[in-house]
């Protein structure tokens, strides 16, 4: 699957910020919007430069550190939810615009003092991510 260009409106939606902002941004990175007035486009390319510049511009190491760990994938994020029972307990976690829920021991979440408003790091490790395109 190729790269295309995108809406103004669909790169805000990535990058998770408004899409005057992505003008902006665009503007001071030296990019110039395709299309018409209203109806601007970016290339998919120059949205993943903004992307990968957002992330670094991003205040999030200002949050805390983070322990040593193998796992690379790595969202900090604020508990939105607990659900325990006897022996489990669902984590509801948003990290940035996405949602990330973990199911793990009733006994781990007491541990951590889990509970809204906890600020906590997501971690994914698996020997499978799978990746399908959006047309």
């Amino acid at each position: 699957m190729t790269a295309r260009d995108l809406k103004m409106a669909e790169a805000a939606a990535l990058l998770g910020i408004s899409p005057d902002t992505v003008r902006r941004r665009a503007t001071a990175a030296g990019l110039e919007p395709g299309g018409s007035p209203g109806h601007q486009t970016l290339p998919a390319e120059a949205v993943a430069r903004l992307a990968t510049q957002e992330a670094a511009d991003s205040h999030l190491d200002d949050l805390g550190d983070l322990a040593p760990a193998s796992a690379r994938n790595r969202l900090r994020g604020v508990v939105t939810r607990v659900v325990r029972d006897g022996v489990m307990a669902q984590v509801d976690v948003q990290a940035g615009p996405y949602r990330v829920v973990s199911l793990i021991s009733r006994e781990a979440a007491d541990e951590l003092g889990l509970e809204p408003g906890s600020l906590v790091a997501a971690t994914v490790k698996a020997t499978n991510v799978g990746i399908e395109g959006i047309r």
